[in-house]
């Protein structure tokens, strides 16, 4: 028998506390751009979609301001991401303040620089028609692509999204980044330390496990990465800890923001209108 000072059990405490913790600090306590001396920059890229309205639950309940980065992907409601059905949604986190940036609208990951004068790629879409195919594109069909998503979100929205964008798994090129930077947007990765490991098998990485890493090791500045489902983990991550974490990181003086707050992107951002 475990005694109750076992680390499964002092871990359950620990949680425990965090979420009393969300009581006595004041929802707004954290908001102010001006008073934000450790800032983090959480950021989401969609999914399946299936803790989406969890997700915006949290974030409206601890009054944390997030960027989203959104592709057309197959989602636990028969369509997209991006489809009528969610058009809602996305409409209700422009009111409330959030940022979005494109993921390419059809969650192309890039594969390979291919040679000759003008800039093209190996390509990959895993989510549209041309799912799991490969294609040459050139630089301009790539920024089309980019393209087509920032559109949809502004159509469904009302609200023009950054000149910002996020490839798929990470996965670019110094020339791909080029080619995107000349036809309007920068690219956003994410901190080592702000991978928050939804994309993790949940036997090997547990939410537990997930949690206390990243409270331990994410430090002022980091962008962090999640998404709004993942097929692949069996254990969901944002029911166990996102609340935990963002009220963890506010019980440690952290304070959230948008990238457009960010210092390496505020200056592209206000040139690119």
């Amino acid at each position: 028998m475990r005694s109750a000072s076992s680390p499964r059990r002092r871990a359950a405490a620990g949680l425990a506390a965090l979420l009393a913790v969300a009581v006595a600090i004041p929802a707004g306590a954290q908001s102010a751009a001006a008073s934000c001396e450790k800032p983090v920059y959480l950021t989401f890229d969609t999914g399946h979609m299936g803790i989406a309205p969890l997700v915006a639950e949290v974030l409206k309940r601890q009054q944390v301001h997030v960027t989203f980065f959104a592709a057309a992907e197959r989602t636990q409601t028969d369509g997209d991401s991006l489809d009528n059905h969610w058009a809602a949604w996305w409409k209700a986190r422009a009111a409330e303040g959030h940022e979005f940036g494109s993921h390419t609208y059809d969650h192309v990951y890039w594969r390979a620089d291919l040679k000759g004068v003008t800039p093209s790629f190996r390509v990959k879409p895993s989510a549209g028609a041309l799912a799991g195919r490969e294609f040459t594109w050139s630089a301009a069909e790539y920024c089309a692509n980019i393209r087509k998503s920032s559109e949809r979100l502004e159509l469904i929205t009302g609200k023009k999204p950054l000149p910002l964008y996020r490839a798929p798994g990470g996965k670019t090129s110094p020339k791909l980044l080029a080619a995107a930077r000349d036809c309007g947007y920068a690219h956003v990765g994410w901190a080592p330390a702000g991978f928050l490991g939804d994309e993790l098998s949940s036997e090997k990485f547990s939410n537990e496990k997930l949690l206390t890493q990243a409270l331990d090791t994410i430090r002022p500045g980091d962008i962090l990465l999640a998404h709004l489902g993942i097929w692949s983990r069996k254990d969901p991550w944002a029911p166990a800890n996102l609340e935990p974490l963002i009220v963890g990181l506010k019980a440690k003086g952290f304070c959230f923001q948008t990238l457009r707050q960010h210092p390496d992107y505020r200056a592209w951002i206000a040139s690119h209108p």
